[in-house]
């Protein structure tokens, strides 16, 4: 039977850069050659198909049970394949493969990468955090069942559905799953955020990319959430300069603006001596050594400190809120540069059938980014699970507020609502300011103010992030 092996020219690159006809061409295409080998091991060993009416959820526990069983197959035959096969890992995988912290999803990832570890394709270090995040949801005797389930796999001959459908029944059953009333593969809930397990997985294809987790990030935005071609960049006005130098002086005043008694260490007088640290100081002196001790303490009025700000502020591009894209989008280029010098984090979303980041988090930048207003909203969801994972919205330690410009209409409420309820039990603030114009959807946990036109939302966010430091 003739079988054909398609590989994705995105990892090929161009003829001047790998020619198949030369030996060592595999070695500028390292992924594209791990991938073609990937899928040799398939056309060699997947030698069963699926039988009829088999549960699709049991389908798909066979299927990734097989991806390992097949590399190592192919190992075994072709020991030489393993370096290939390492290259395909992180490119078989999607960030979004651990959406949710359940036993569904940590068994898949531990499906598709502890398994390979058994099969001797990548390494027990290479995963380390991956592994300790599946057992953190899973716990250490699901976990060793579910191994015992795909070192069974391994052993399976290449032509055996019965034994690989009867392996992924019993997969089933150690989840808790009866495909009998469940025969679905079960569906990520929209209205929790992700967790340790996507932590873990973005960590890991980080570093296999050699890329640090900010790196993977930016990688990632751009990617996924960059702006659409009819989006247009213009210089900013002299009026939003002077706007981001007076939010930022703001800003500065609410970080600093009440003076608390403290107590500072000095070198030299006036104060109150401190006997151990002038012995020390003496001490280095006669040793011919810089004196770094510091024998005085004197009273000083100093600003308290401040916990850093992280801001997202959310805007609705659907065409409702069309009169709102222009000022929103000069407020990104705004409060980004008004956070630069007052340890401040901002980034700035947009969201309608899908999301864009229009201004990342750390980025200053250089022109204005026009958003456009128009079609539904859909992606209100994705867009506050998008702003929790660039600003760290439910971890303490720092201030927390999302700002949210939008009526409300959106189409799945009850997850959103769960969402916005996570975000306030953390400890984020979440403001939502609505067009007193338009009718829409109130949320609670909400700070939620009508505003009478979009300047007016702008200057609610200032003062709110402004408020927000001044109680910190």
């Amino acid at each position: 039977m003739a079988r054909r092996v398609e590989v994705d020219a995105t990892h090929i690159g161009a003829p001047d850069i790998a020619d198949p006809y030369k030996a060592g061409h595999k070695k500028l295409v390292p992924t594209a050659y791990g991938l073609l080998v990937h899928e040799a091991a398939h056309a060699t060993h997947s030698l069963w198909d699926t039988p009829p009416g088999t549960p699709p959820v049991v389908a798909d526990v066979a299927a990734v049970l097989e991806e390992s069983r097949a590399e190592n197959r192919q190992r075994g035959r072709r020991r030489g394949d393993r370096r290939w096969l390492r290259n395909t890992v992180t490119t078989l995988i999607h960030p979004g493969d651990a959406p949710v912290d359940d036993a569904w999803h940590a068994a898949y990832l531990a499906g598709l990468l502890l398994a390979r570890v058994d099969a001797r394709i990548i390494t027990a270090k290479d995963i380390k955090g991956v592994r300790a995040a599946i057992t953190a949801v899973l716990g250490r005797t699901t976990l060793r069942q579910l191994r015992d389930i795909w070192r069974q796999a391994h052993t399976v001959d290449d032509t055996n559905a019965a034994a690989m459908i009867d392996l992924a029944w019993q997969w089933c059953r150690i989840l808790g799953i009866d495909p009998h009333r469940q025969p679905q593969p079960p569906q990520p809930d929209p209205g929790q955020f992700a967790g340790l397990l996507a932590q873990a997985l973005a960590d890991y294809l980080a570093h296999d990319l050699g890329l640090t987790p900010s790196q993977y990030a930016d990688q990632q935005i751009q990617s996924q959430h960059g702006a659409p071609p009819s989006w247009t960049r213009r210089d900013p006005t002299h009026a939003e300069r002077a706007a981001a130098h007076l939010l930022a002086a703001r800003l500065r005043r609410a970080r600093t603006h009440v003076p608390e008694p403290d107590t500072r260490p000095s070198p030299t007088p006036p104060g109150r001596l401190r006997t151990r640290h002038a012995i020390t100081a003496k001490a280095q002196i006669a040793a011919g050594s810089l004196p770094t001790a510091t024998p005085w303490q004197r009273r000083t009025q100093t600003p308290p400190p401040k916990p850093t700000l992280h801001l997202g502020v959310l805007v609705d591009t659907s065409g409702s809120m069309r009169s709102y894209a222009a000022p929103m989008s000069s407020a990104g280029w705004i409060l980004a540069h008004a956070a630069r010098t007052n340890q401040a984090t901002t980034t700035m979303i947009g969201f309608g059938a899908r999301v864009t980041v229009l201004v990342p988090p750390r980025h200053q930048p250089t022109q204005v980014l026009e958003m456009s207003a128009l079609g539904g909203t859909t992606a209100f969801i994705d867009a506050v699970k998008v702003a929790d994972h660039l600003l760290h919205l439910r971890q303490p330690g720092r201030v927390r507020m999302l700002a949210v410009v939008s009526d409300g209409a959106l189409p799945d409420v009850e997850p959103a609502q769960r969402l916005i309820t996570t975000l306030h039990r953390s400890g984020c603030a979440v403001l939502w300011l609505r067009p007193a114009s338009l009718a829409g959807q109130t949320f609670t946990h909400t700070t939620t103010l009508l505003v009478d036109d979009p300047i007016q939302a702008v200057d609610a966010i200032a003062d709110a992030a402004v408020t927000a430091l001044e109680q910190a």
